[in-house]
């Protein structure tokens, strides 16, 4: 299950309804790390019955660490408290898609499925040259192509609330 840019959010299935349900409480997380003096990206991590496992916000700026995208901490939180095999069935819900760097984390972490808001290229839009933000033209997909497993990824899907969080930030900072 797919949707190429621009698409609709999915029919309205459990599945469907769940996965809206946790891609917009990784965007209230985005939103919050924006508040704590962050960027704004945010991350939650839900088993294969849909419950939240965890969640995590962008901690570059906070933490004085390149590598504190949510999406990479939540991965660090999950690689300490499930095994690969557990993880295969999770899904990582993201407000922005998986950079590069995220992408090869939850790739080695065994993550099972993604689901993202902004899409990278729109988000590179939004940030231009930002020197907080060089964003790559590399979206998760093509990283996890090159992987020996797959991972599904659903995205983007509400894109339009997703760069709320981002709307002024860039240009502002």
């Amino acid at each position: 299950m797919s949707a190429p840019a621009g698409s609709p959010p999915p029919s309205e299935t459990p599945t469907a309804a769940r996965d809206l349900e946790h891609l917009r409480h990784a965007i209230r997380l985005s939103a919050e790390a924006v508040a704590d003096g962050n960027h704004p990206f945010g991350a939650v991590l839900a088993g294969p019955d849909g419950t939240v496992l965890s969640e995590a916000k962008n901690t570059v700026v906070t933490d004085h660490d390149c590598t504190g995208h949510a999406e990479t901490n939540l991965v660090r939180l999950a690689g300490h408290a499930y095994t690969p095999e557990f993880l295969r069935g999770t899904t990582l819900y993201t407000s922005t898609e998986p950079c590069a760097m995220c992408a090869g984390a939850i790739y080695w972490c065994g993550i099972g499925r993604v689901v993202f808001g902004l899409a990278e290229q729109d988000l590179l839009r939004l940030t231009g040259s930002h020197p907080d933000n060089l964003t790559m033209a590399l979206p998760c997909r093509e990283v996890f192509a090159r992987g020996q497993r797959q991972i599904e990824v659903v995205g983007p899907l509400l894109a339009e609330e997703a760069a709320r969080a981002h709307g002024g930030f860039w240009a502002a900072e």
